[in-house]
């Protein structure tokens, strides 16, 4: 029996599930990234070991977020996301209990594995719930919230460690309830599941195989790639050009996310409207770019502050007119694993930025890393103008 999609799409609350359910995934590396200095220094782990428990579960996130997203074509999203909430509670916690290197490794690597499961599901069911123009609405929200996210779980983690650094592990518990709601508000989704499944493999390498959608994974890498030099390298430029501590790099983080948060919701879809999809993504590459030129010239806090919110905006524009242009490409029956392999690029780009940019560093410190960034977002802008019909 087919589920009725527009029946959950006339409930509000189950998209308020949905993207309760999305932001988890940033909470995977969100919550305890803060807190890693102190696990490797309590638990003695070597430093060059220890910081792969920063980014694994990015790693593992990037690849069975695509798999999972076949999965959830194939059986529905629902079945997809309750056990990866379950599993996502399960792992997430675990750390807790854990004093051993390869152990902790492990866990941190499986809930990335659940939350390329999260994401495949949450998406899948956005993909589904929404036609075109008002899907472009809804991952815009959803992008919004997470860059929320991304900034409000990293203060809750780094509050909750002040007490013992193990606690920060205790929140990832929320996916109990989430896996229990979800499996309630989404009851009826459970008896969609994809009748057509023959064929399902080929429609997918179809869809991937599209020169557009190639062009807009490599864009969606490299807007992830980007966005992250900047969450590594600009709280650096502050301890070590301007003397600026924690608090400062939390009001600039929350900055950006501000302005990622209000071009998601309010004026995302509105650009996209009048300039197109490519006008859109083309302006936010531009807006990217020139923050980050600006970053090494500027010494006073307010203007580095002014430069973060015109790089939020600019990203704010990009990734929602990306993930709906991917969104729009894929027939209904393979969204949520075009969707999630989208994802899973993201996460690709983010895992590496830092081992593509680690060279600059070494070779022109800062002010190069900021550049090359700044450069590979407005290539980025210009390839998008010059694609755009005159």
């Amino acid at each position: 029996m087919d589920c009725d999609w527009k029946l959950v799409q006339r409930e509000p609350q189950r998209q308020v599930i949905i993207l309760a359910t999305g932001t988890l995934i940033t909470m995977a590396g969100g919550m305890v990234t803060p807190v890693f200095p102190k696990i490797i220094s309590a638990l003695a782990f070597e430093r060059t070991l220890g910081t792969h428990l920063v980014s694994i579960h990015a790693l593992t996130l990037a690849l069975f977020s695509p798999l999972l997203g076949i999965v959830a074509d194939k059986i529905g999203p629902v079945r997809v996301l309750v056990p990866s909430l379950l599993f996502y509670g399960i792992f997430g916690t675990a750390g807790a209990l854990i004093s051993e290197f390869w152990l902790l490794l492990a866990a941190r690597g499986l809930l990335g594995a659940a939350a390329g499961g999260i994401a495949a599901g949450s998406l899948g069911l956005l993909g589904k719930l929404y036609d075109q123009e008002t899907r472009a609405q809804a991952i815009a929200y959803a992008t919004a919230i997470l860059t929320v996210a991304g900034i409000i779980f990293p203060l809750i983690g780094g509050g909750i460690a002040s007490i013992h650094w193990r606690y920060a592990f205790a929140p990832y518990a929320i996916a109990f309830p989430l896996a229990l709601v979800s499996s309630w508000a989404f009851a009826e989704a459970k008896d969609h599941s994809g009748n057509q499944t023959r064929g399902l493999s080929s429609e997918i390498r179809k869809v991937l195989l599209h020169p557009s959608v190639v062009e807009l994974l490599l864009l969606v890498a490299l807007t992830a790639a980007i966005m992250y030099a900047v969450v590594i390298y600009a709280p650096l430029y502050l301890q070590d050009s301007l003397g600026l501590g924690t608090v400062e790099n939390g009001v600039l983080l929350a900055t950006r996310a501000l302005g990622a948060t209000l071009i998601s919701a309010l004026g995302s879809k509105k650009i996209a409207k009048q300039w197109s999809s490519q006008g859109a993504i083309a302006l936010g590459f531009g807006l990217m770019g020139i923050s980050l030129f600006t970053i090494p010239w500027l010494q006073e806090f307010l203007l580095i502050l002014f430069s973060a919110l015109v790089f939020g905006i600019g990203f704010g524009l990009v990734l929602p007119n990306l993930y709906n242009s991917l969104s729009n490409f894929a027939p209904v029956q393979v969204r949520s694993s075009i969707l999630a392999i989208g994802i899973g690029t993201s996460f690709l780009g983010q895992f590496l930025s830092p081992v593509l940019l680690s060279p600059v560093l070494q070779w022109g410190g800062l002010t190069a890393v900021f550049n090359t960034a700044a450069s590979l977002a407005l290539l980025g802008g210009i390839f998008l103008l010059r694609r755009m019909p005159r």
